[in-house]
């Protein structure tokens, strides 16, 4: 893998953005976490924590290439940093 061994913070934020979105919109969440107690925000968060989301980084390499990675690839110290 080349770039840092862990999500970056943009990355981080665009992820729990974007599903956070989708749990507003009435997207089925993944976590078991209760409907009633949680924003989609911490739902989002909790997914990203637990590694169940099925979602892929596309990071561009200088020489305009790219790198898909998949999330579960970042272990779960990596992506709560």
């Amino acid at each position: 893998m080349i770039g840092p061994p862990k999500l970056t913070r943009f990355e981080k934020a665009r992820i729990v953005g974007a599903r956070a979105l989708q749990i507003s919109m009435g997207a089925p969440m993944l976590a078991g976490v209760p409907k009633s107690t949680a924003s989609p925000m911490d739902v989002a968060l909790e997914e990203l924590a637990s590694g169940i989301l099925p979602i892929t980084i596309r990071r561009t390499l200088p020489d305009g290439t790219y790198q898909d990675i998949p999330i579960k690839w970042f272990s779960e110290e990596r992506v709560h940093a």
